[in-house]
């Protein structure tokens, strides 16, 4: 098993820098800062778009891009996880439309970030598609 390391750190309001080996990311509730879930929002989004692509490159399909929009609402009771989200993923010109609706599916399957996710939130996703 890969060992990763993150570094954060922080001034005494909620404001912060996260360190990682290839970029920086900055941590807060202001403008040009990512909060705690949008970067929950963002890790799903990369799973399952990483996972994706390797199922898409396996069967030989192809497609020219992708958009990914994820909406989640978070439950009123302490703690406050979430309580339902909603992956929607637009593939423009894609080669074969089932195939990837099936890729999708799968790779809903091997995300490790959506299984974990899935444990506290209903999780949804609808696959569409752009000429």
């Amino acid at each position: 098993m890969e060992t990763t390391s993150i570094e954060f750190d922080y001034g005494n309001r909620f404001y912060g820098v996260m360190h990682a080996p290839r970029a920086e990311i900055n941590i807060g509730n202001r403008e040009n800062q990512l909060s705690p879930y949008d970067m929950m929002f963002g890790a799903l989004s990369s799973c399952l778009y990483a996972t994706f692509l390797g199922i898409t490159y396996k069967k030989k399909i192809s497609f020219d891009s992708a958009r990914m929009i994820i909406t989640g609402e978070k439950r009123e009771t302490i703690p406050t996880t979430l309580k339902w989200v909603n992956i929607k993923i637009i593939i423009k010109n894609p080669e074969d439309e089932d195939k990837f609706t099936k890729s999708f599916e799968l790779a809903t399957k091997y995300c490790s970030v959506f299984e974990t996710i899935k444990q506290v939130a209903d999780m949804s996703y609808e696959v569409l598609f752009e000429k």
